[in-house]
């Protein structure tokens, strides 16, 4: 007879985990199912025994849970940072493609409609923003003198922390920005006042026949479809 198997019945009827036994004992678990084999434990221990195992039943599924969740996490991130790495330098003839893009789904397009259109784009996205600018620059070449931008904002925020902000995003001078305190159509009613903590970034751009020049590009571009 083991030494330490009276302490384990007696620890086992008092509803003790074969984890918890083998850790008092400093007994291997594999002993236990010849000792426990006709123990007959009473419900107190049953039903504390029956709790653990729910309780611990939860916790593994807690932790699959994390652990795939995490694991779900790690490979959103590679699958990204492999796509980003996909994408190499544009090319200025890409770049005018995506400006177009950008302009068809972001830019004002009913500017034609007027006596004298121009272009007219707004997003709130920084990144986007500056992309579109280099396609203005690079492509376009637009001069700075023609871009006239403006900050919508909710009444809640520092016409000045706007500004400076889209001033350093874009690089253009803070003088050339002017404020207004109406928010768009979409987004009125919809968004939380708090939500865009810069506002939105809009860009007016002189001249009749630099629209026209997009517009034609959007054309290109429709020929695809």
């Amino acid at each position: 007879m083991h030494p330490q198997y009276q302490k384990a019945i007696k620890l086992r009827l008092a509803g003790k985990s074969y984890g918890e036994i083998a850790k008092t004992l400093d007994v291997s678990k594999g002993s236990f199912s010849l000792w426990f084999k006709n123990l007959k434990l009473p419900k107190s221990a049953q039903k504390l025994l029956e709790e653990k195992m729910r309780i611990a039943r939860e916790h593994g599924l807690f932790e699959n849970n994390r652990r795939r969740t995490q694991a779900i996490k790690i490979e959103n991130k590679k699958v990204r940072q492999i796509a980003a790495n996909e994408v190499k330098p544009l090319s200025k003839y890409e770049l005018l493609l995506i400006g177009a893009a950008l302009y068809w789904a972001e830019g004002y397009n009913r500017q034609d409609k007027v006596p004298s259109p121009y272009i007219s784009f707004g997003n709130s996205n920084p990144d986007m923003v500056v992309l579109f600018l280099r396609f203005l620059r690079e492509v376009m070449q637009i001069s700075e003198k023609k871009l006239r931008p403006i900050v919508q904002i909710h009444k809640n925020i520092k016409p000045e922390s706007a500004i400076n902000f889209w001033a350093k995003i874009t690089s253009i001078p803070q003088k050339s920005f002017r404020v207004t305190h109406q928010a768009s159509r979409a987004s009125k009613g919809k968004r939380p006042y708090n939500s865009l903590p810069y506002g939105t970034f809009k860009l007016n751009v002189i001249g009749r026949q630099n629209f026209f020049k997009i517009k034609g590009w959007i054309d290109g571009l429709v020929r695809q479809t």
